[in-house]
């Protein structure tokens, strides 16, 4: 889901989008944080490297941050999406937004020997220097932004600026090898460009353009269509896009986006997931897990239907390599909970039924087997942060004291009175008396 970067905007046709904060809180007790899980993407849209919100965050909670080598952007503590997402407007305020026109498209400029910040906004050209008196700022100067959008150091940017600035001058000498070859043709020269080119590929490439705009309008047909026919339809979009942009660090972002696209366009959003699991795992699985990692989290996150069919789509993989994976069934979980993919409740429920249909009775409880030390686990886990809690709520009560409010004290004061009963209190000046004489002498108050 998207929203304006300048959220003060409510126009629905505004034409600066961000990804929505997905905020994940995990660990227990003092170990507990909130893992931003779309910071790349969120920073990525406000050209911003994404450890500048994340210490903004940090600055305004008064919490530590931290990143680490799988892009897991956290947070110390417990912080859900909304509070975030508020927080962030602070920091597009100050560091995105242009001063003069409110246009997000702002470059940020850093001088380490001036110990300045300062933006430049492509929109109007306003140029303007930005306060450097708090925590945030000091992190900008002491790591200013490198040429591809992330935080480096001093060093680093100077290299950068100077390999720009051999690209640029390559760029030139480009430019003036044009240039001189315009001269000669204009010079009475032979130019074979004027034309289009007519070579069957060419021909093919125009022809393909010609069509797409047909086949934009003939896609309103697809939702006619039933369900498994549109899953069809997906299954053939993610192999052709697989086979033309997957590598080693998987599909790119724009690639992932479009896929997300057309699984909401033929509205199969949450089963599109068992299409991804066909096509994207096999018994290299662990591996793949983080390979696709950001597009499963584009499917998954707040999408606990979603998450149901993921946990159905991995029994059917691993009924297809039941050799290589049943073993790994809890290592396999482990990952796609650490890598922010499936919530602990889902596996939780999960864990307490059986899908028979999907793989059969006995694999079904083979793998339900294997996931058992997982499954244990989270639970443990779960059993000892809420017994810890009730802990903490028992220390301060006392098992011998009762507090009662008597109103026979004036001002309405509060009596603390010991609730373990007292001896009977028996006149010991005649033994001989009978026991309703004794009962007489009893403190009928303490009673």
């Amino acid at each position: 889901m998207s929203v304006n970067v300048n959220r003060g905007l409510k126009d629905d046709f505004y034409r600066y989008k961000m990804p929505k904060i997905i905020a994940k809180v995990e660990g227990k007790g003092n170990g507990i944080k909130t893992v931003i899980v779309n910071m790349v993407e969120v920073a990525k849209a406000l050209n911003r490297p994404p450890m500048y919100p994340t210490k903004f965050f940090g600055t305004v909670l008064g919490a530590q941050t931290n990143f680490d080598k799988n892009e897991r952007y956290i947070v110390n503590g417990s912080h859900d999406s909304g509070k975030l997402q508020d927080i962030l407007d602070g920091f597009i305020q100050k560091y995105v937004l242009c001063s003069n026109c409110k246009n997000p498209e702002t470059d940020l400029h850093v001088s380490t020997k001036r110990q300045q910040i300062s933006t430049t906004c492509k929109a109007c050209g306003h140029f303007a220097v930005l306060s450097h008196r708090d925590k945030l700022a000091a992190y900008i100067i002491k790591c200013p932004p490198g040429s591809d959008g992330s935080a480096t150091n001093g060093k680093e940017s100077k290299k950068s600026k100077r390999k720009e600035k051999n690209k640029t001058g390559e760029q030139e000498n480009n430019n003036e090898s044009d240039e001189l070859a315009d001269d000669s043709v204009l010079n009475g020269g032979e130019d074979d460009d004027w034309c289009e080119d007519t070579d069957a590929d060419a021909v093919a490439k125009r022809m393909s353009e010609l069509t797409s705009g047909v086949n934009r309008l003939m896609a309103s047909n697809d939702l006619e269509k039933s369900s498994e026919e549109r899953l069809q339809i997906f299954f053939e979009i993610v192999k052709k896009r697989i086979d033309e942009n997957a590598n080693n660090n998987g599909l790119d972002i724009n690639t992932q986006k479009e896929i997300v696209t057309e699984a909401e366009r033929l509205e199969v959003r949450d089963k599109a997931i068992l299409i991804l699991c066909e096509l994207l795992f096999n018994e290299n699985i662990l591996q793949q897990i983080k390979t696709h990692r950001t597009l499963f989290i584009r499917f998954c996150a707040e999408r606990p239907k979603a998450q149901k069919y993921l946990l159905r789509g991995l029994e059917l993989t691993i009924k297809e390599y039941q050799a290589q994976l049943l073993a790994k069934v809890s290592h396999i979980l482990k990952a796609l909970y650490d890598n922010d993919i499936i919530d602990e409740k889902e596996l939780l429920e999960w864990g307490k039924k059986q899908y028979k249909k999907t793989v059969g009775k006995e694999l079904a409880e083979q793998i339900h087997s294997k996931a058992s030390p997982f499954i244990k686990w989270l639970q443990e886990a779960e059993e000892e942060s809420e017994n810890s809690s009730d802990e903490d709520d028992d220390e301060d009560d006392s098992d011998d004291i009762d507090v009662v409010y008597d109103d026979r004290v004036l001002g309405d004061k509060i009596q603390v009175r010991d609730t373990t009963p007292p001896p009977l209190k028996i006149s010991s000046a005649n033994n001989n008396q009978p026991k309703k004489e004794a009962d007489d002498e009893l403190d009928i108050d303490a009673i």
